[in-house]
């Protein structure tokens, strides 16, 4: 009988360490080479405009400021509405790489989570150019 409440101790007290370490472990946004991306479509949901990035110099710097970038968990993100500047990365196959939502220069909403960013930080006035100069188009 001792042992098995050791044991269930033993293993609430894993569970509760192991979680600690998952929820404050860093981890990368992306990683992934620019050559890698064929294009970038961010949809900025505070003014409803969008844009299609097809440029390499564009893809290859927001991709090597993205893959720099490190992020924690900070907060569960749902039931939050609204956001900034929804991304989807798609490969050079098509395929979809990665979406997310760049809220700020430190956050990041990648579902069912909030983000920050513990190490550099997103070029989010570069990204907010390439809208404001050439919404509805491609780059």
């Amino acid at each position: 009988m001792k042992n098995r409440k050791l044991i269930g101790i033993c293993l609430i007290v894993v569970s509760i360490i192991g979680g600690l370490i998952w929820w404050n472990i860093a981890t990368s946004i992306t990683n992934i080479p620019p050559t890698e991306v064929s294009k970038i479509e961010i949809f900025d949901g505070n003014t409803g405009k969008s844009v299609v990035i097809t440029d390499a110099t564009n893809i290859e710097h927001i991709i090597e400021n993205l893959n720099a970038v490190s992020i924690k968990k900070e907060k569960v993100s749902l039931g939050y509405m609204g956001y900034s500047f929804r991304t989807t990365i798609y490969k050079t196959d098509g395929t979809v790489y990665k979406k997310f939502i760049i809220n700020s220069s430190n956050t990041i909403r990648k579902d069912p989570f909030f983000y920050r960013v513990s190490s550099e930080s997103i070029d989010y006035n570069y990204i907010q150019e390439l809208i404001d100069n050439k919404a509805n188009s491609t780059l």
